[in-house]
């Protein structure tokens, strides 16, 4: 719990207050002054012994509230506690207005039958309104706070799920590559080999940035490429690697990482099985708002196809629920010999 005063924490609202009570104890002098002839000096010490001294002993009413929130003692007790506190605080308020007041001129003889009764209302009026104004303060402050730990959780559970989308990729991604490496370590090791570097240096760009930052295009095509040089060696010419990529694109920003799954079905429905030459084709272009990226490959629909679970087309549409709140941001097309895979990427 805060304890602080809000006029502690929150100097602008301090300013305000006093402002305030400055403009109305001002205005009520010369309504006295002015209105009802009463001499200037006498308006004074009576603004400043009742409506400036309420303002400043008024304050203390802050901890009262904090100590006695309104939905946790909506009771006999919570009105008995303010019906106390606001007798001390009327009490000491009309003691310390009435020991002022003496020191600058004698109060009249009528004054506690004629005064006295108006301003014990004026001192319990005066408290109610505090205690308004205080819990309504206390509840702009909690509502920020729940406002601010609430978009910190959302934040934990943001970060929470694009760490489990990242651990499907990856052990599924390495899985494969170590099994092409293992299939080339006796046949040709220097291509082995090559793959090996290559797969280090995809690793180092996967582990360098968090799953919901952006990086611009052409870094991760780049990393793109990078992996079908690695399936390139596995394949040979069976893959051909297509781009058609718009020098708009290169500096548009993309979640990183999250084009690899595309590739990787390309290649296991599309290229694994295929008997002749499969093109895997990118196209990237800007649209309005929007990054567009389509890729595509053709197979063969007679061929019996790797079974799979889908898990790469749900793990994008996942992450862009996440970053975007929008899966429908991927678009898929099967022509029954063509496969075609357009994701949009929102710009601002």
């Amino acid at each position: 719990m805060d304890l602080r005063h809000p006029f502690v924490s929150r100097p602008k609202l301090a300013i305000v207050y006093a402002v305030f009570w400055g403009i109305a104890g001002t205005a009520y002098i010369f309504l006295q002054w002015l209105g009802y002839d009463v001499p200037f000096g006498t308006a004074v010490v009576d603004v400043v012994a009742t409506i400036l001294l309420f303002a400043l002993i008024g304050t203390s009413v802050w901890y009262v509230v904090r100590f006695s929130p309104f939905e946790n003692r909506p009771n006999a007790s919570f009105f008995a506690l303010h019906l106390i506190v606001a007798t001390i605080i009327v009490g000491l308020w009309l003691y310390i207005g009435i020991v002022f007041t003496k020191m600058f001129h004698p109060l009249p003889d009528d004054w506690v039958s004629q005064t006295l009764p108006s301003r014990i209302f004026m001192g319990y009026l005066f408290y109610v309104v505090y205690v308004i104004f205080f819990y309504a303060i206390t509840f702009y402050q909690n509502f920020r706070e729940k406002v601010r730990r609430e978009s910190e959780l959302k934040a934990l559970v943001k970060e929470a799920e694009l760490h489990a989308l990242k651990s499907q990729i990856n052990p599924h991604f390495l899985f494969n590559s170590l099994n092409s490496i293992s299939s080339l370590t006796m046949s040709d090791p220097q291509k082995a080999q090559e793959m090996v570097i290559n797969l280090s240096s995809l690793m180092r760009y996967s582990l360098k940035y968090k799953q919901n930052e952006k990086v611009s295009f052409g870094k991760e095509l780049e990393n793109i490429k990078l992996y079908l040089q690695i399936e390139k060696v596995r394949f040979g010419v069976k893959l051909n690697p297509v781009f058609e990529i718009d020098e708009s694109c290169a500096d548009a920003k993309i979640p990183t990482m999250i084009l690899q799954p595309l590739y990787e079905n390309a290649i296991k429905y599309g290229v694994y099985e295929a008997t002749e030459p499969v093109d895997v084709i990118t196209c990237c272009r800007r649209k309005d708002d929007f990054l567009e990226v389509t890729i595509q490959n053709t197979y063969d629909p007679n061929v019996q196809s790797k079974k799979g679970e889908g898990i790469g087309l749900r793990n994008i549409r996942d992450r862009l629920q996440v970053l975007f709140n929008n899966p429908g941001l991927i678009k898929i097309r099967d022509l029954n010999h063509t496969f075609t895979v357009t994701i949009l990427i929102p710009q601002k």
